[in-house]
């Protein structure tokens, strides 16, 4: 496969960004004022992660450009959908702006429209800013974050490419290549692997739930990609999706630490820092504490690649998030503001320049001066341009994703302590066949 270089990418976004400049010379007269609401406050609900940290850093910025007052929280991911769910059904949410993952809850929001549809917001020039330019956000991202009836509920913050981590100075030792297929991870991963040393070829997500969105990394490598078919039907327990389940289990079983059957990415990523993995598969927004030499023995020796093929593909599997407004807010307007100033252009370079993930938006990557600054290597940036070539979302889009999630990442768990890939994935197959028919119905 041919590798897109980081220059042909910017060119190519370069040429994309030549229309929202003439939406920006248009509306430069526009009523829009950031001080419109000045003294007003907005309460904002953010998961836990790089991106929402480094919005933290700023929130004065925003303060003083508007002169509204942001309450901010952070909280786990898992613990942040089940506060926010409970909280929209109560029809009294303590929020006004709420952050999604859009490949786990997009459907249970738009479903039940807890979030405000924000086209009417957009097309107001008194409400919107001029540089919002829609056209600047990638239209992949766009469409994800748009519901079934059209309306466009979030816009999108961040596309999450899952990509290789890579422990150069472990790689070097013994002159093992940059693995470019599944096969080859294996291969290389196993040779790397010295229990005696505490030294592991690989190192990924075992943790029941968590697992699923490595696994299916392996599935979009084989020619069946998908989880359903084109009728909403499950098949994740055809010969494709067994072949996807020995691939990751082997690497887990062999070439992994002990107790990584229940890793989540920070307990994955604590090991990479630590020095102990050759090789990790997740997304590129834990890239930053890697490259900080005050926490990490891998600043510095970091590598970066693509996915490794599968016999058929070679996709890089992407989650998206969103920021959207609670419908029962009634600081729509501060909330608005704010959704702005988080996807402004500036926001979402700093994003891409610090490591803290994938922005949506094109003029980040058309940033040359900006991403001069960086401290991550060019190598980091060309991985992106050619992950966002072959991306391609990692989770189905269906209602009950949690509990499909938490089924299948049963089914895997069980394979991981010995169990039959076949056997556990016709059961756990069989198991939520109903769930997802159940909820395609409307039940």
């Amino acid at each position: 496969m041919s590798e897109i270089t980081r220059r042909t990418a910017l060119r190519g976004a370069a040429g994309l960004l030549a229309v929202p400049a003439l939406v920006e010379r248009a509306n430069a007269q526009s009523a829009f004022d950031w001080k419109r609401f000045k003294g007003e406050r907005v309460e904002v609900s953010l998961v836990a992660n790089p991106r929402s940290t480094l919005l933290f850093q700023y929130h004065k910025e925003f303060e003083e450009l508007t002169g509204i007052r942001v309450g901010a929280e952070q909280i786990p991911e898992q613990q942040h959908r089940q506060k926010f769910a409970i909280e929209f059904a109560s029809g009294r949410p303590s929020f006004d702006v709420i952050n999604i993952s859009l490949h786990v809850n997009k459907l249970q929001v738009g479903r039940a429209k807890w979030c405000t549809d924000l086209r009417p917001l957009i097309a107001d020039a008194s409400m919107t800013a001029p540089d919002l330019d829609m056209a600047d956000f990638g239209p992949a991202a766009v469409t994800y974050a748009t519901q079934a009836d059209g309306r466009l509920d979030t816009l999108p913050l961040d596309v999450d490419h899952f990509i290789l981590y890579v422990n150069k100075d472990l790689v070097a030792a013994k002159n093992v290549a940059v693995p470019q297929t599944f096969d080859e991870l294996y291969t290389a991963a196993k040779a790397l692997t010295d229990p005696s040393k505490q030294q592991y070829g690989f190192v990924g997500r075992g943790l029941r739930n968590a697992n699923m969105t490595l696994w299916s990394s392996f599935l979009l490598g084989t020619q069946q990609r998908d989880m359903i078919d084109a009728n909403r039907k499950l098949i994740t327990d055809t010969p494709d999706a067994v072949w996807a389940t020995q691939q990751y289990a082997r690497l887990m079983r062999e070439c992994a630490p002990p107790g990584a059957n229940s890793f989540n990415w920070n307990e994955c990523q604590t090991t990479f820092m630590q020095g102990r993995a050759a090789f990790w598969i997740d997304g590129v927004g834990y890239a930053a504490p890697l490259e900080d030499p005050k926490r990490s023995r891998v600043a510095g020796k970091l590598g970066y690649a693509v996915v490794p093929a599968g016999p058929a593909h070679r996709h890089s599997a992407f989650f998206c998030t969103g920021l959207g407004i609670s419908e029962a807010s009634q600081r729509r307007g501060p909330a608005w503001f704010y959704i702005q100033w988080v996807l402004n252009k500036q926001n979402q370079l700093r994003m891409l320049a610090t490591g803290a993930g994938a922005p949506t938006r094109l003029s980040a990557y058309a940033n040359e001066e900006g991403l001069k600054g960086s401290t991550f290597p060019r190598e980091y940036f060309t991985t992106l341009a050619e992950s966002i070539r072959i991306a391609r979302p990692g989770l189905p889009e269906i209602g009950p994703v949690t509990e499909f999630r938490d089924t299948i990442g049963s089914a895997l768990v069980n394979v991981l302590g010995g169990a039959d890939a076949t056997a556990e994935l016709k059961k756990a197959t069989d198991a939520f066949r109903p769930v997802l028919e159940a909820s395609e119905k409307g039940a």
